[in-house]
């Protein structure tokens, strides 16, 4: 039970970072440019720093949930965070949450929850060859810059992408990154072992600082782009599922490929994928407008909201 309510716990202080960051996020200048002064901007309002701190504090709460319950039990339950945020959209929100939005999110997190669990990576190495963390960081970072790219770039004949398009885009290759991160992690993590200073004697902890920066930075943008509704189910699905295929890869964990197993898999990714089509269909994301509550924050204007996400077909 501990592990279950700090899991809880977790996905609820992620869906709040979320939602403050994107407060905050959101009226920024620059929209449909990727700059990193976006982050200089940031630091300087008050709601998107406590967004981070309640980032950092579910981070905490996963960690020791991880402690007292087994991976395979505690990340589905993490895959509730989209249901949080739709709770705190459905009390603050501009747009009116619909019953088929609900049903969207509850169908993307019982069918990523579902996945993993069923899936249940196991096993493996602590460690991996160079040449291994070579290919994942070079793949991770030329697919996660060609998806951030497709958010900016117009197409000869085409109309410039969508606030929703760009948020959603970018909400994608967040998580890319963030996959990575997971994995640099559990890396990281097969050090402690030798003590605090053996730490710094590997390369994990600065690649750790340099992706998580970026990541930052990338999540960021995809907040300030659009509505959250299109950028948190990037957030919320790529990462575990890159997470996931990193651990196959680098770490040689197995999954659970048994035709049972393998039946529940599939059917679980149908259920998830029609939950990100249907959402993609939704007035929460065609609408453009999201999260603007009626009384805002000093440092986060209503106007400035709906100014930094117009009403566009995604």
């Amino acid at each position: 039970m501990k592990a279950v309510a700090l899991a809880v716990a977790a996905s609820f202080c992620t869906a709040t970072s979320s939602m403050c960051q994107r407060l905050g996020a959101a009226p920024a200048p620059g929209g449909d440019k990727f700059s990193a002064r976006l982050l200089v901007y940031l630091v300087r309002q008050p709601i998107w720093l406590a967004g981070v701190g309640s980032m950092i504090l579910g981070f905490v709460f996963q960690i020791i949930a991880l402690h007292y319950g087994s991976l395979a039990l505690v990340q589905p339950i993490l895959a509730t965070e989209l249901l949080f945020v739709f709770a705190y959209m459905a009390l603050i929100g501009s747009n009116r949450v619909q019953r088929q939005d609900w049903l969207a999110g509850g169908a993307m997190a019982a069918g990523l929850g579902v996945f993993l669990f069923t899936a249940d990576p196991s096993g493996g190495h602590l460690h991996s060859p160079a040449a291994s963390w070579w290919f994942a960081g070079v793949s991770a970072f030329g697919l996660t810059v060609l998806v951030a790219a497709a958010a900016y770039i117009r197409l000869p004949g085409r109309s410039a992408p969508s606030p929703a398009r760009r948020a959603a885009t970018l909400g994608v290759a967040t998580g890319i990154s963030w996959g990575f991160v997971a994995a640099v992690i559990k890396e990281l993590s097969s050090h402690t072992s030798g003590g605090f200073g053996a730490i710094f004697t590997t390369w994990s902890p600065y690649v750790l600082v340099g992706v998580g920066a970026a990541s930052m930075l990338l999540a960021s943008h995809a907040f300030q782009a659009g509505p959250l509704a299109a950028s948190q189910p990037g957030f919320t699905i790529v990462d575990p599922l890159v997470a996931s295929l990193l651990g196959v890869f680098i770490f040689q964990e197995q999954i659970q490929l048994q035709p049972i197993d393998v039946v529940v898999e599939a059917a679980a990714l149908a259920a998830l994928i029609a939950g990100v089509v249907s959402l993609s269909r939704s007035q929460l994301v065609q609408g453009g407008r999201d999260e603007a509550p009626a009384t805002a924050p000093a440092v986060v204007d209503a106007a400035d909201i709906d100014r930094a996400a117009p009403s566009t077909a995604g």
